[in-house]
Order: C-alpha cells, then structure tokens, then sequence
C-alpha cells in the first residue's frame, strides 16, 4: 500500500506525537503507512501526489483568518505551502481528509469567508449530518446526529459554491464539507478519544482556548458525553483511498 501522510503543525511534542498516534489508531495504520510532516519545524517537502494515497492534516495553532500583520513567518510559509499543495490536490480531486486546521486551509483555498463568528469553546457538540453527508461515503454507517468534540477561534462561516455542505452543529453551521468527491474538511476533530483531548486541555493552557481559571470547567465539558463515532471517519477515508 502506498503510505498517506500526515500533515502536522502542532509545535508542542506532548500535542504533536499524541495527534499522531490518535490519527494511527483512528486510521487502523501502521507508523510506516502514515508519514507524518511537521510543518512547524521546516518548509514542506515535494509531495509526489502518485506515490501516496491520500493527505490527512491535523489541527494547529494557526488562524486562516487573522491579518497577516498578526501571522508569523512560518505561519505565512505554512499557508503558501498548502496554498500551491491544494491547486493541485483539488484540480486532480485527490483524497484529502482535514480536520479542524483543514477547513482553514481547504475553506481558504477555496474562498470561504472565515472568522470568529461561529467560535466553539472546547468541549462535545452534537453534530448533525446534513442530507449530502447522510449519503457521502466518508460517513458511511455513520448515525445521522453524533456527538464530536471541537475546540476553535475560527469557523467557516460562508461557504463558497464549489463546496457542499456535510455536517453542522447548533453552534457552527459547518462542521464538514466536500468539495469535488474525494476532498474534505471537518471543524470538528475525528482523531480524538476522550484522554486525547484531555492531553491536549493540558498542552494548551494559556493559548487563549479557555482561562487559566477555566481548567477543571474545560475537562468537565469534554467528560459531559460520550463521543464515540468520529474516528470511524478516518478509518472509512483510510480504507476507501489506500492503493
């Protein structure tokens, strides 16, 4: 099989190596069939869209909609660096899973307006499928409402014409999207399982998620519900694109 590769931004060891091995446990894969790219630490590399099959990319720090006199250089090198990854990735409507950064980058790419508006704090939300997911592949067997957990500054908040609405929840009208057949994006995060968040309230203390006095009411949002469904997705996005 032809590996798929991860592509990661995440700056904190704790927060990047435990997204990788929830994407590995998610996606039913071997390390030697997930490559994974940390971004934050060096330019992209040539991505031979022939030799892989297909591109996941995990969550980050980054903001698709903050002005640029706010973005860092490696932000901004990251964004042209998908920017150039995605002409080619949508003109070829090549196998493409993003999650939570992934609608920065693919909703950007195809000029949705993104911004603040529709904001989720850390926790689970019910997410419910629209009548496009209910019969998208990538959701298959999946029930139409589940819950997911989120956690963004961001959201997409209008959609372009080239991308067809999946998923919403009361709070974010998009919370998945398509566009062509085989190129997605997810707000919300389907790798995670409840420690892996729990990791990841720990990592991001003080980033502007929640207040520093927020802590134990951030870890009570995220133990409410059982979240149970999501990475079923990647596990389906896996075994319908491996060649």
């Amino acid at each position: 099989m032809k590996p798929f590769v991860l592509l990661a931004t995440r700056a904190e060891d704790i927060a990047a190596d435990g997204e990788y091995e929830l994407m590995l446990r998610g996606a039913g894969l071997e390390e030697r069939d997930l490559v994974r790219v940390r971004l934050e630490a060096g330019p992209m590399p040539a991505i031979d869209l022939d030799a892989v099959s297909g591109i996941i990319v995990g969550g980050g720090p980054f903001n698709a909609s903050d002005p640029p006199e706010r973005k860092s250089a490696v932000q901004r090198r990251v964004e042209a660096e998908f920017d150039a990854l995605l002409d080619e990735v949508v003109a070829r409507d090549f196998p493409f899973l993003g999650a939570c950064y992934g609608v920065g980058t693919l909703g950007a790419h195809q000029g949705a307006v993104i911004d603040g508006a529709y904001a989720e704090k850390i926790g689970v939300v019910p997410v419910s499928l629209t009548a496009a997911g209910a019969s998208d592949p990538l959701f298959a067997g999946m029930p139409p409402a589940f819950n997911a957990f989120v956690g963004h500054k961001e959201a997409v908040r209008e959609l372009p014409a080239s991308a067809t609405l999946l998923a919403s929840s009361p709070a974010c009208p998009v919370q998945a999207f398509r566009v062509g057949a085989n190129v997605y994006a997810t707000q919300f995060h389907p790798e995670l399982d409840l420690p892996g968040i729990e990791v990841r309230i720990d990592a991001y203390a003080g980033y502007g998620y929640f207040e520093d006095h927020e802590v134990e009411l951030t870890l009570a949002s995220v133990r409410r519900a059982p979240v149970t469904e999501p990475q079923r997705m990647l596990r389906t996005f896996v075994e319908r694109f491996a060649r």
